[in-house]
């Protein structure tokens, strides 16, 4: 056994030995629990008013589930722990795991990708919330989606290291999830009808740190802002590529970005990846027509 497992046994070992000793703890001397379940300091007249000891499980739960998830799951696990210890009743219940899969650890980067997006421009909106709480649902059925929902929303009321968390997602991703990853944060931005600067330099920033190339980047960029030569961003080439290399980059890029790379991840991960598929389509028609290609 090395030094790395023996630390982790160790920690795993304490937290559990507080938990369990917090849970046991009783409250002040002379304290007597009443019909509400609380226990407050008898007649002592200290002014403090009685506490839950509900609440005080669940702020423990919070970081607890913190400390575990970073322990087991890097800058994502320590969010999620947090999230999911704000949930203690449903955590109790198992209702707010989740079980390793594809499609579960796709669901988990969401999550906390989503609400670094959210926050860049300083306010949270109810499209974005409404975006992703129909993706979810499309998604993972709607109890499981609401349920994520609540979770994101927990998410977003804790500061997130945007580099630790990117980097943690680019080691364990797939390029062509990386690129719906980026795909999906812009549909987040584009939400409220609006792309908000510092939303798009957030998705540049997580991208960059996911691993993502620039030229791809550029790419699906392109495809939500449009600009003057955006059909050749699309395509990732120049308006100077001659005809026969505007057909190459447009089998790459189909090749690069079709459906089949994320069909693992579900149904409306595949849908969005055709969105993204057909627009993709649309930069070579269009250069088509402004070239007048056959």
């Amino acid at each position: 056994m090395g030094i790395g497992e023996i630390i982790v046994i160790a920690i795993v070992g304490i937290v559990l030995y507080s938990v369990f000793s917090m849970r046991k703890k009783p409250g002040s001397p002379g304290a007597q629990p009443n019909e509400q379940g609380y226990s407050g300091p008898g007649n002592s007249g200290n002014g403090t008013g009685p506490v839950n000891n509900g609440q005080r499980k669940s702020g423990y739960a919070k970081w607890v589930g913190g400390g575990l998830g970073w322990v087991f799951g890097g800058p994502i696990g320590a969010i999620l722990g947090v999230a999911m210890g704000s949930v203690f009743d449903g955590m109790n219940s198992g209702q707010n795991s989740y079980q390793g899969s594809p499609r579960g650890d796709f669901a988990m980067s969401l999550l906390v990708l989503s609400a670094a997006v959210m926050k860049a421009d300083q306010k949270i909106v109810k499209s974005e919330l409404e975006f992703v709480r129909t993706f979810f649902v499309n998604q993972f059925g709607e109890e499981e989606g609401n349920r994520l929902v609540r979770m994101l929303q927990e998410i977003l009321k804790q500061e997130i290291n945007v580099q630790d968390v990117s980097v943690q997602v680019g080691q364990y991703t797939d390029y062509p999830v990386k690129l719906q990853l980026v795909n999906y944060l812009f549909g987040i931005a584009a939400a409220d009808g609006l792309y908000h600067p510092d939303e798009v330099d957030m998705i540049s920033v997580i991208a960059g740190y996911m691993g993502v190339s620039s030229s791809d980047f550029t790419s699906i960029k392109a495809m939500f802002v449009k600009s003057t030569g955006w059909a050749y961003d699309v395509l990732e080439i120049t308006s100077n590529a001659n005809n026969d290399e505007v057909k190459k980059a447009y089998r790459d890029m189909a090749k690069k970005h079709h459906p089949d790379k994320v069909a693992h991840l579900g149904d409306d991960i595949r849908k969005s990846a055709t969105e993204k598929f057909q627009k993709i389509s649309a930069a070579y028609e269009e250069i088509k027509k402004q070239r007048g290609i056959t």
